[in-house]
Order: C-alpha cells, then sequence, then structure tokens
C-alpha cells in the first residue's frame, strides 16, 4: 500500500484535500469518483515501510499492541473514516504478524455482514470478554468510537501494571540467577586446586569446619545432576498439580497472596485491576453482574476468584454493591467506603476509577520497595556465600603450623 495526498473537486466546486492509501494511482482516481469528486492532484507521499521478518504462529499479542490498534480505531473513526478502510490500514501497517492476521480475518467477517464485536468473539484469546462486551455496548449505542477508546484505555492500564509486575519479578530471579553463577564458577574453579592440597595434608588433619565444607562439595560434584533433576521433576509435578489438581490449585493461591512483600503486591494489583475495570465496564453501560463475571475470567487466582464470586452471589440475593464487598472480608476498607459513597452519589465508576489511580501508586511505591530492600539482600547473600568459601579454604593454612606437627 502505498499513502497519496490528494487535491480534488466536488460537485459544488469546493476544493477537498487529504490523505489516503491505495495500491496504485487508478485506485485513488476511482475511489475519488465514487464520492462524486473530480480529482486535480494525486501525488505519492510513501510507500509502506518493510516488514520485519516474523516467523507466523510464534509471536503473541501484546496488551501495547491490542491498546495501539484500539487508539488507532478511535483516531480513524473519530475522523470519519469506515471501519473496514481502518482494520484494512492498520493490518497493513501492523508488524505483529499474528495480530495481523487476526485483523484480515475480522475485516474478512465485517465485510460479509457480521459487526465488529461478531468478529472479536472468534478470537477469545486475543480479545477477552471484557473487549467485547465494551464494543457490544458501543455498537449498540451508537457510538463505536468511544467504545474503542475505552478498550485502548484499557489496554493501556494493563500493559503499565503488567510492566510494572514484571519489573517487581525480574530482580529476584536476577538475583537467584547471579549467586547460581557465582557458586558454579566456586565450585569448577577454585575449590578442586584446594582439594588437591588438601589431599597431601590428610583429610583427618583438616579442620572440622573445612571437612564439612568438602563433604558438601563432594555431595554435590558427585550427585549435583540428581539433585537439580529431583528439584526439576518436583516443579514439573508441581506444575502439573497446579494446572489438573482443583486442591492445589487453591492451596498454591492461597500461598501466593500470602508471601512477604510479593504477596501484598499482588493483591495490590489484583485491587488496581478491580477498580480499573470495573470503571471502565460501569462507564460503558455494562451491568454490575456481568461486570463482576468478566472479572472472575479475568483471574486465574482461586482465593479472588471465589471472593468476586461472593460478592456477586450477594448482590443477586438483594444486598448493596459496598455491603457485598465489605462481607467478602478481602477488599480494604478504603474500597468499600468508596463503592459505599459511589453508589449514594450515582458516581460509581469515577470514584473507582480514582482509587484505581490511588492503587496503581501503591504498586509503583511497593515494587520500588522490594528493590530497594532486594539490592543488600542480594550483597548479603554473595558475600555469606564468599566468607564460607574463604574461611572453608584457607583456614588449613592458618593452622597449617599445627597440622604439620
Amino acid at each position: 500500500m502505498t499513502t497519496y495526498r490528494y487535491i480534488a473537486r466536488d460537485f459544488s466546486g469546493q476544493v477537498k484535500e487529504g490523505l489516503t492509501q491505495a495500491a496504485c494511482e487508478t485506485d485513488v482516481l476511482g475511489w475519488l469518483a465514487e464520492r462524486g469528486c473530480t480529482a486535480v492532484s494525486v501525488d505519492v507521499i510513501s510507500a509502506s515501510p518493510a516488514r520485519k521478518l516474523q516467523i507466523p504462529f510464534i509471536g503473541r499479542v501484546r496488551s501495547s499492541d491490542l491498546a495501539a490498534v484500539f487508539w488507532q480505531l478511535t483516531t480513524m473513526t473519530d475522523g470519519g473514516i469506515s471501519i473496514t478502510e481502518s482494520l484494512e490500514a492498520i493490518a497493513e501497517d501492523i508488524e505483529n504478524v499474528k495480530l495481523a492476521r487476526i485483523l484480515r480475518r475480522m475485516l474478512e467477517r465485517i465485510e460479509s455482514g457480521g459487526n465488529f464485536s461478531e468478529s472479536m468473539t472468534e478470537f477469545p484469546k486475543t480479545f477477552n470478554h471484557l473487549c467485547c462486551s465494551l464494543v457490544l455496548s458501543g455498537e449498540t449505542g451508537g457510538n463505536i468510537a468511544v467504545a474503542f477508546r475505552r478498550v485502548a484505555e484499557y489496554f493501556t492500564n494493563r500493559d503499565r501494571l503488567a510492566r510494572k509486575l514484571k519489573k517487581a519479578m525480574a530482580y529476584p530471579c536476577l538475583v537467584l540467577g547471579f549467586v547460581v553463577l557465582i557458586v558454579v564458577l566456586i565450585m569448577t574453579l577454585i575449590i578442586p586446586r584446594f582439594r588437591e592440597l588438601f589431599d597431601q595434608f590428610g583429610a583427618g588433619k583438616l579442620p572440622a569446619f573445612t571437612r564439612a565444607f568438602m563433604v558438601v562439595y563432594g555431595v554435590l560434584l558427585h550427585y549435583g545432576c540428581h539433585i537439580v533433576g529431583s528439584i526439576l521433576l518436583i516443579l514439573v509435578i508441581s506444575v502439573i498439580a497446579y494446572r489438573k489438581n482443583r486442591r492445589v490449585h487453591y492451596l498454591f493461591s492461597r500461598v501466593a497472596l500470602r508471601l512477604p512483600l510479593f504477596g501484598k503486591l499482588l493483591k495490590q494489583a489484583f485491587m488496581a485491576t478491580f477498580c480499573r475495570t470495573m470503571a471502565t465496564l460501569l462507564k460503558g453501560g455494562v451491568p454490575v453482574l456481568e461486570a463482576l463475571d468478566i472479572l472472575s475470567e479475568m483471574t486465574a487466582n482461586d482465593v479472588i476468584n471465589s471472593v468476586i464470586t461472593r460478592t456477586r452471589e450477594d448482590i443477586v440475593k438483594g444486598s448493596s454493591i459496598h455491603l457485598s464487598m465489605s462481607a467478602a472480608g478481602f477488599f480494604p476498607n478504603m474500597l468499600v467506603k468508596m463503592a459505599r459513597a459511589g453508589e449514594e452519589s450515582g458516581s460509581l465508576w469515577r470514584l473507582l476509577e480514582r482509587t484505581a489511580d490511588y492503587y496503581e501508586e501503591k504498586v509503583d511505591a511497593l515494587v520500588s520497595t522490594i528493590i530497594t530492600l532486594l539490592e543488600p539482600l542480594m550483597i548479603i547473600i554473595v558475600g555469606v556465600i564468599v566468607l564460607v568459601v574463604v574461611v572453608a579454604l584457607y583456614l588449613p593454612i592458618f593452622t597449617l603450623s599445627d597440622i604439620a606437627g
């Protein structure tokens, strides 16, 4: 596709100027003729950039990709461009091969008589229930551009929150990898040389601490593969049990929420997601009960899922939203009070948006705290490992006179 700048006159003689994309200049002339315009000039602006090489079926669709698509749809539909033309232009320019293929499939469905929300339901792994509900409400209300904007805001906020959580989880993984690297280097480069020296002294003459250290080293050296294999086997069994067994899944969900710092981070991240999603759905005209159903589908934590289900059941029985949240015993008192104020004032979604901002700031602060605490912890762990190795290896040298006597 090539971008063209055109200048044309309509039947009344008014000059119209703008940009459009087409395969060739003839298509631009035909497009103008269909709109009752006579072309004055058609100039090439730019050709579509070359795509980056990607392997289909391997790439995944990220929240940032979807946010970009819906922001473009918002801008184009606000500018009077039809949905089919918008989808065609976005599918041509997007770099994600998988998402481009999905958009083209949606375009075919729409051109054959379907609507946008129906075409989204064919790809539940890409477009969740929340997106479909918001777009459907926009189609029903006759303002699809507003619905696109809300979906774009949702994916933007979700991507921002996901990056914060990844930032908090990446540092512990880096610490663990660094510690493992140090242990491997010590075991392969340093200890073997000292072991040859200790063999000359005789094992019985070495200090007790050094003998214990060498025993541990021997176990790790001879049974290291078995230990690593056992750990991997336990991890694989745990993952399978987590996915297949409901009791194990629920147990892991409870343990995750009770972890020091990280459990608190998961709770606050859920509160931010809960408030932001509820605000987005309620603002889009989605009923409260349907919004809670959508929220229950968006979490894999059984404890949180049971809390949302219990809250929904209480609302169905006739209880108010804030009382149902309070009875669940999981939501913070501040969130319950904000829900109460929102119900009484009739502006629940506005207060939930403000509460979401508050919890997102708390997530930011907690992530910073975790990283700040892990930095000295990493130094302490590495220092302890090095100290144990140095003491164990050099203690016989310090007591060399005793050993020789």
